[in-house]
């Protein structure tokens, strides 16, 4: 579908390509890395299971995703840019962890958000199976970031996150030597990397078609 169709259709159109809400181990069906490359089929080890909202702001200029700048003073992934969320808590579900971290972390109301499905989890190296939950956020909200956790909240539109053009494939090279891929998207001042671009890119991926690497 057309990313310039109407609002009303598109969002029927995503919600058509994501998974049900429905509570289970992520880790038994399918699942991706946080790297460029195909995915993996065995986790190693134990797995932390955690949510991110990826949260689709209806604006009048079309959908945005909204995003923040993690606080300087974090001890992991300081200054980086993600989505909202965190570890799962136990008994919750992952749509539960991610409404729940969404307002803990930039104060949003979760009243404003329509839940519209769960896109391809994804493990990261630091042993993290993410689930990522799609909703659909309506204006009228209000927002205010924890400082403890967050140091900047913004929107990226989200056909530019979309676009395959705007993907960038870079290389990182580890003290040790060892390389890893991973995707990329730069948009005006902002560098999304890593996971956040992983779970972007796995969600284009499932909605427009192509195949998963």
């Amino acid at each position: 579908m057309s990313q310039a169709a109407q609002v009303p259709e598109l969002r029927d159109w995503i919600e058509r390509h994501l998974d049900p809400l429905e509570d289970r181990d992520p880790a038994a069906g399918r699942w991706i890395d946080d790297s460029v490359g195909p995915a993996l089929t065995q986790p190693a080890g134990e797995v932390r299971p955690a949510a991110v909202l990826v949260g689709l702001v209806d604006r009048p200029q079309g959908y945005t995703v909204l995003l923040t700048r993690r606080a300087d003073t974090l001890r992991n992934h300081t200054g980086q840019i993600a989505l909202p969320g965190g570890r799962r808590d136990p008994g919750e579900t992952p749509w539960e962890t991610a409404l729940r971290e969404a307002e803990e972390e930039v104060g949003l109301d979760r009243r404003f958000v329509s839940l519209a499905g769960l896109s391809t989890p994804m493990l990261t190296h630091s042993g993290y199976m993410i689930t990522p939950v799609v909703g659909f956020i309506r204006e009228g909200f209000a927002l205010a970031p924890n400082p403890h956790e967050v140091a900047d909240i913004f929107e990226t539109p989200f056909g530019f996150l979309m676009d395959p053009a705007n993907h960038e494939q870079r290389v990182h090279e580890f003290e040790n030597g060892e390389t890893r891929e991973y995707y990329a998207m730069t948009h005006q001042d902002r560098f999304i990397w890593g996971v956040t671009a992983r779970i972007l890119r796995a969600l284009y991926e499932r909605l427009y078609g192509a195949a998963l690497a």
